[in-house]
């Protein structure tokens, strides 16, 4: 999104514009519950005075200038949401829902790197913490979309019974989109918006990926 503004507002305004992102349920947020999330601009500048506008006793706020990868982060891990909630609504457990976050995170890592982000924010709030949360907490529409789905119900249906949006429905598409441009490979990814968007059965998505070529998990040069 930042892009956009950038576009429409002028490129002098590049270094004015900020994201803000991290594990934060709203309603959490609303109540007081603490959390941490980042603030990213190009110019550190900007970042400082987002975050000393927003941070607070509950409400802890870091700073980086990576916004590429914050705002990556924060659209590709709804997707990889959709297939933990696939994982849990097919009864799979808790091991393999692990196993999906961290290899979701490994496939975000690669696409964030391949649009000149920085791989490390991955790991951090806007990245790993805000993944973790979308994968697991019974507040996340994602997550909800997912368990739905893997208990049989039709994506159309789901939709249409809910109030709020799951960005991981369209965000599938616009990621794979990315990586494919990028020429990252994210087979979750793909996987996902083969069953969202071409009616791909939910155990033949998590069957596929683990019946994949077997590999290095990290490749040192």
């Amino acid at each position: 999104m930042s892009e956009v503004i950038v576009d429409v507002l002028g490129q002098e305004f590049s270094g004015r514009v900020a994201s803000l992102s991290g594990p934060s349920f709203a309603r959490d947020v609303a109540t007081g519950m603490p959390t941490a999330v980042t603030a990213a601009s190009p110019s550190m500048d900007t970042a400082a005075v987002v975050q000393r506008a927003f941070n607070a006793p509950a409400f802890r706020v870091y700073t980086s200038t990576d916004l590429v990868g914050v705002e990556v982060g924060g659209a590709a891990k709804n997707v990889i949401a959709i297939a933990a909630g696939v994982n849990d609504g097919l009864g799979f457990g808790d091991s393999s829902r692990a196993a999906l976050i961290t290899r979701g995170v490994a496939e975000v890592g690669r696409l964030v790197a391949k649009m000149g982000g920085i791989p490390q924010t991955v790991s951090g709030l806007s990245g790993l913490g805000d993944m973790v949360l979308t994968c697991t907490g019974n507040l996340s529409r994602n997550r909800t979309v997912g368990v739905r789905i893997g208990k049989g119900e039709r994506l159309a249906d789901i939709t249409a019974s809910m109030k709020m949006i799951a960005e991981g429905v369209k965000n599938s598409i616009s990621v794979c989109e990315l990586a494919r441009h990028a020429g990252v490979e994210m087979p979750i990814t793909e996987q996902i918006r083969l069953m969202l968007h071409e009616d791909k059965p939910a155990y033949q998505v998590l069957g596929d990926l683990m019946r994949r070529p077997a590999k290095p998990e990290f490749i040192f040069e």
